[in-house]
């Protein structure tokens, strides 16, 4: 589990642009509503070093279940916090929906023009497949999830505040349920969910 074999060659890049391109999303989105706070702490970049969260990583590598470092942002800042808040939850999971798609669509032409090498392949197709991982898994409602926060987002301020609480538990929670298989029940069906309608997609352009 822990050797080097070539499958990591083509899927750290895989990883980097997925993470990267996530959590880029939220800090253009914050910064675009009005707050300047990622772009203080350095997050605007597509720099990947930037984003990457050592336990996240090291989960999204061995269950393909993980998360990056979260972008701080001020809701005092949004013109309408709840909004805001929601609108910059939701732009990291969407960005690998759309990466996703992208990846599709450049999987399908190559294979047409019968340029697409082994490598390339195998970059695309786990770039495609992790993205599609992230936008799901980002979404389920537990801290530090972005679903976690579009959930409060949506709470009474008390009740907020105490499920925001359980953040500080949260990744062992995460850990937890990925190693107890609940996360990949969840997630499966939704996968091919997705990946029908991407499919449909780039069925419908080519």
């Amino acid at each position: 589990m822990f050797g080097f074999d070539q499958d990591m060659i083509f899927r750290i890049p895989a990883l980097l642009i997925a993470l990267t391109v996530h959590e880029y999303a939220h800090a253009r989105a914050a910064v675009w509503l009005g707050d300047p706070t990622p772009r203080f702490e350095g997050r605007l970049t597509l720099n990947p070093i930037a984003h990457l969260d050592p336990l996240g990583l090291i989960m999204l590598w061995l269950f393909k279940f993980g998360w990056a470092k979260p972008v701080n942002v001020n809701p005092a800042n949004f013109k309408d916090w709840r909004k805001g808040m929601i609108m910059v939850s939701f732009a990291g999971p969407a960005s690998n929906i759309i990466m996703a798609v992208i990846a599709a669509i450049v999987i399908t032409l190559l294979a047409k023009l019968h340029i697409l090498t082994g490598w390339v392949a195998a970059i695309l197709q786990l770039t495609y497949t992790y993205n599609v991982i992230l936008a799901i898994f980002n979404l389920i409602p537990i801290p530090p999830l972005d679903g976690s926060k579009i959930v409060a987002s949506l709470l009474p301020g008390r009740i907020a505040y105490q499920y925001e609480s359980i953040g500080r538990y949260g990744p062992f929670i995460l850990i937890g349920l990925i190693y107890l298989g609940v996360i990949g029940a969840i997630m499966y069906p939704l996968q091919f969910i997705l990946s029908v309608m991407i499919n449909t997609i780039v069925n419908v352009i080519f």
